[in-house]
């Protein structure tokens, strides 16, 4: 099957799934994606704002999972399918938002106490803050800028009255942003 008509279905099946912020999974991976729109961002980054928690919709655990005290690394596992398909350029800054928000944690007092709630406890399972070597090494990573950004359109798409775009607005994004040997399949 097509990548585009996977995500296409992975939304369609478990889209409406609570994402804990007063928003869906599709609101939020919407609104992400039209924030990162708004702020121009080169086409990879929108298709990565769209899709930085496929994770949550790819593995089958309740949607209550950070609530049972359990990561159930999204980031990770959304990485992985997201290789199959994509350059890193797509796959990077999804793999590493993460770290972007244990990064802003670790170097930024007060961003702990702009998070969520719902955000506040998943940083607790996702390790806290960085180490003094696990910041140097993400200021490192080539993708450390878009994890940033990637972070800041995330922790933004919690808004329950945002109007965005549909899904099928950035499926055309989606397929340009296919690395070559798959956008045919």
């Amino acid at each position: 099957m097509n990548p585009v008509n996977q995500i296409r279905d992975l939304f369609d099946q478990r889209g409406h799934l609570a994402y804990g912020e007063g928003v869906t999974e599709l609101e939020h991976a919407l609104q992400a994606a039209h924030l990162a729109e708004k702020e121009n961002a080169p086409n990879n980054l929108i298709v990565a704002a769209l899709l930085h928690d496929i994770g949550h919709l790819l593995h089958e655990l309740p949607e209550d999972i950070a609530e049972q005290g359990i990561d159930a690394r999204h980031e990770e596992i959304g990485k992985r399918w997201l290789e199959r398909y994509f350059g890193p350029e797509v796959s990077q800054p999804v793999s590493l938002h993460v770290e972007a928000k244990r990064y802003q944690c670790t170097v930024k007092p007060d961003y702990l106490n702009q998070l969520s709630a719902a955000s506040v406890k998943s940083f607790t399972l996702q390790g806290g803050k960085m180490t003094g070597d696990e910041t140097r090494a993400f200021e490192e990573n080539p993708f450390f800028s878009e994890a940033l950004l990637l972070r800041t359109w995330d922790d933004n798409a919690k808004d329950p009255k945002m109007k965005t775009p549909l899904l099928d607005h950035y499926l055309p994004l989606v397929q340009i942003a296919l690395v070559s040997d798959c956008a045919s399949s």
